[in-house]
């Protein structure tokens, strides 16, 4: 455990601090596959960075994705259409593309209807 807080002061230094919870990456870690039974100190931390990073990406694109496609006025609030028609739009949240379109409330951009039709055909 010495290791871990070493390499964790070491990793915040260079990123910041953690703002995830790194017990609570554990657990999802080792619900992820019954096979995996012990995980070093160091992983959580590297997921939490991770972790990080992608909801920093996607915020970023979903925010983009708002600015350009606004018909009404100004707004300062990401919703979740906003962060569904990112997921749509960009290659790299495909994975995504089934949990954001499962919720039949959430109303698509234009754009991202059109990417949605040429994805079922």
């Amino acid at each position: 455990m010495r290791q871990a807080g070493a390499y964790s002061r070491m990793l915040s230094r260079k990123t910041g601090p953690h703002s995830l919870p790194l017990a609570r990456i554990k657990k999802i870690m080792k619900k992820s596959s019954d096979d995996v039974k012990m995980i070093s100190g160091e992983a959580p931390i590297v997921f939490s960075k991770a972790c990080e990073l992608f909801i920093e990406e996607l915020t970023k694109r979903a925010w983009i994705n708002m600015t350009n496609n606004m018909h009404e006025k100004r707004r300062s609030t990401l919703h979740k259409e906003d962060v569904a028609s990112a997921v749509i739009a960009t290659d790299v949240f495909d994975f995504l593309v089934n949990l954001v379109t499962h919720d039949n409330n959430c109303e698509l951009n234009e754009d991202s209807q059109v990417i949605m039709e040429d994805m079922q055909n």
